[in-house]
């Protein structure tokens, strides 16, 4: 008895390792990189909060700082009377940037669908840059310091590297199809903990000299980086003269390899063949609207699930370090190192994960999984000992069950939704899906940075942490009609299975 094309299932990685090439690995490692790059400069604002508070608050406050002459030159850079308010100002910095950054990702990924992805990502990277140099270094150097215009430079800037994401999600997803997409994506995911260690590697190597000079070298390798992307990055395929994903409709295997996981398998052939764009307009299809990729299946629920999910991410990226120094009493310097476990465990998460869905050819199942086993390690982490190497494992076990599937929803996930039947024949959709989802993301997570501080001030952190429990079930809420749906489907094909032997 044959099985239907939608249970022929092709090993993971098979149809991916046939049809690499070295354009593939050059993909690859140019978003990779690029992403790195963007993250790298946001790292370094993060790792000069110290150096930048003490800059703007009086020498007298300041028991390192030398005492200069003619005090009135050399004390203009006080902005604020003391360190609480100046340090208070830079977490204000930080939701500005996140509230624009998710503003800019709704429109980035409609951009990016309509013009060249290579175009707007080097614009993105290259100007960003040039903001990072003027809010960190120029200003220092001229000492021109003013609340308002860094407020509008950072709004700026997070309008600028919202570009990032989108692109490069959308360049990937066109280079790489659903055969190992969940692990390619998961590895390539990534990028993110490396730019922020990349970044915090930077600052720390030239931050004796002055936190401008941090900003000078993080703003001058990404403005680099912009200008490679720009003369060496492929955005499809065909640029090269390879065929796009999808195109080959004679072979099956190629068929089966890049049929999206988003698409319903009980659907009629008519339905199947339903597009949102025309297919015979011309050979460059146009891009969907923004309400047409709300539309979707999938992506409202996976949106309101990130949000979830990426404001207790983002949580521990912004607050670990204070939460390691001011709940143990530990060196700064000792945990910002320790800090790095939660990202090493969420590279190792989103690449296991990632496998494992590409074998299953189901997403939602993983991530519930992993969700729930996310639960009880947010349990178990609120009650670390006193002991680095124990709050390490914890913390590396934490990352791996929450970083894992943030990676794979904003990466693997948004790829197959951006490529799902109802878009099928255009690539299109894919930067617009993806910054919906990730601006939806960033939306929670800047106003999570808020909630984390006005709970962590008014009850302590145990409670931190039960609200990030509570976010944590909320995001599998979200997606359990697709857990039910993805389920049900494994059950089906285990059946014709059973009947077929």
């Amino acid at each position: 008895m044959a099985l239907p094309g939608s249970l022929r299932r092709q090993p993971a990685n098979r149809g991916l390792v046939s049809h690499c090439t070295h354009h593939h690995v050059v993909v690859f490692l140019l978003t990779f990189f690029s992403y790195s790059l963007l993250h790298a400069s946001r790292k370094t604002f993060s790792n000069v909060k110290v150096s930048i508070s003490s800059q703007w608050t009086p020498s007298c406050l300041n028991s390192t700082a030398p005492e200069l002459r003619p005090y009135e030159l050399w004390n203009s850079s006080h902005l604020f009377p003391n360190a609480e308010e100046a340090t208070l100002f830079l977490g204000t910095l930080d939701t500005i940037f996140l509230f624009s950054y998710a503003v800019g990702l709704f429109v980035s990924g409609i951009v990016g669908d309509r013009l060249n992805l290579r175009w707007v990502l080097s614009f993105g990277m290259c100007s960003s840059a040039v903001v990072v140099f003027f809010f960190g270094t120029l200003t220092e150097w001229l000492h021109f310091y003013n609340k308002w215009f860094y407020c509008c430079l950072w709004v700026v800037n997070g309008l600028l590297q919202s570009t990032g994401w989108p692109c490069v999600v959308a360049v990937m997803g066109n280079w790489f199809g659903k055969a190992g997409r969940g692990f390619v994506f998961g590895l390539w995911s990534a990028c993110a903990s490396v730019g922020n260690i990349l970044g915090a590697f930077l600052a720390s190597c030239v931050l004796r000299y002055g936190y401008e000079y941090a900003f000078l070298v993080t703003a001058s390798v990404q403005f680099a980086g912009g200008v490679i992307v720009f003369f060496g990055l492929l955005t499809s395929p065909k640029e090269v003269g390879l065929p796009e994903l999808g195109a080959d409709e004679d072979d099956s295997v190629e068929e089966d390899a890049n049929r999206p996981l988003m698409g319903d398998d009980d659907a009629d052939d008519d339905e199947r063949n339903y597009s949102i764009q025309a297919t015979d307009t011309g050979n460059q299809p146009k891009a969907i609207g923004f309400f047409q990729a709300c539309c979707l299946p999938g992506v409202v629920l996976y949106s309101l699930a990130y949000a979830c999910l990426k404001l207790v991410n983002y949580s521990f990226f912004f607050w670990l370090p204070f939460y390691l120094s001011n709940n143990f009493g530990w060196k700064e310097a000792e945990a910002d190192q320790l800090s790095i476990w939660y990202d090493v465990g969420g590279i190792i998460g989103g690449t296991i994960q990632g496998l494992i869905s590409d074998v299953l050819q189901k997403r939602a199942p993983v991530l519930a999984i992993s969700l729930l086993f996310a639960v009880g390690s947010l349990f178990g982490y609120s009650r670390s000992p006193n002991s680095k190497p124990t709050n390490a494992v914890i913390m590396a076990i934490t990352g791996f069950f929450i970083g894992g599937p943030s990676n794979m929803i904003s990466s693997a996930i948004s790829a197959d939704l951006g490529r799902q039947d109802l878009v099928k024949g255009s690539s299109e959709a894919l930067a617009t899906v993806t910054g919906i989802v990730d601006g939806t993301g960033s939306i929670g997570a800047a106003v999570g940075q808020y909630l984390v501080s006005l709970i962590q001030e008014n009850l302590g952190w145990m409670w931190v942490f039960y609200f990030f429990i509570l976010m944590t079930s909320s995001t599998i809420l979200f997606i359990s009609p697709l857990i039910v749906r993805e389920m049900k489907l494994l059950l089906h094909e285990r059946r014709l299975r059973m009947l077929a032997e």
